[in-house]
């Protein structure tokens, strides 16, 4: 018995990542969305000078270094825009309470919010790491606290673009990796 021709396998369409679109996206976007991310004029606009990137990775590493040449206006910029992580809705006054008092002895000591970044932490974990945090940074010098807050700011924003700019649609590459810290 003759077989008719084989049909050749069907592929699904290769559609731009979010990276792609990044990295075709105007400057005026481009800058919009780094500076969601990265809460810094300065630090967005070296991260989109450097357009495109081969993958999100490079662009992770790039924002990572970029943080090294930010003079400390820019810091205090991107920190000014941070805010208290959210909690589950569910949480109790007393501990609302207590973190709110922390808070405001940690912004007395050191003049910016505190920030934490926390992936990977399951939502009923999130209070209890926070006051952690929070109280045992209480502890730092002013110095020690501002390194410390820098690589928690340098934390947040990668977790913001990697959440941004991973997605399906690439044929050539796996792009379902978790993002840094997750």
């Amino acid at each position: 018995m003759t077989r008719g021709p084989t049909l050749p396998a069907h592929r699904p369409p290769c559609l731009p990542t979010p990276l792609d679109a990044f990295n075709a996206a105007p400057d005026a976007e481009a800058g919009a969305l780094l500076l969601h991310c990265l809460h810094s004029l300065r630090w967005s606009r070296r991260i989109a000078e450097h357009r495109p990137y081969p993958d999100v990775d490079s662009l992770l590493a790039a924002a990572d270094e970029a943080t090294y040449d930010l003079s400390p206006t820019d810091l205090t910029e991107a920190l000014a825009s941070e805010s208290l992580p959210d909690l589950p809705g569910d949480t109790y006054s007393a501990a609302t309470t207590a973190l709110t008092a922390a808070h405001a002895a940690y912004e007395a000591k050191f003049g910016h919010v505190f920030v934490i970044y926390l992936g990977g932490t399951p939502p009923e974990e999130r209070l209890d790491r926070v006051l952690e945090g929070v109280y045992s940074r209480l502890e730092n010098d002013p110095e020690d606290e501002r390194v410390t807050s820098v690589d928690q700011l340098r934390r947040l924003a990668k977790g913001r673009l990697a959440e941004k700019l991973r997605g399906a649609g690439n044929c050539a590459t796996s792009r379902t990796q978790p993002a840094p810290g997750r």
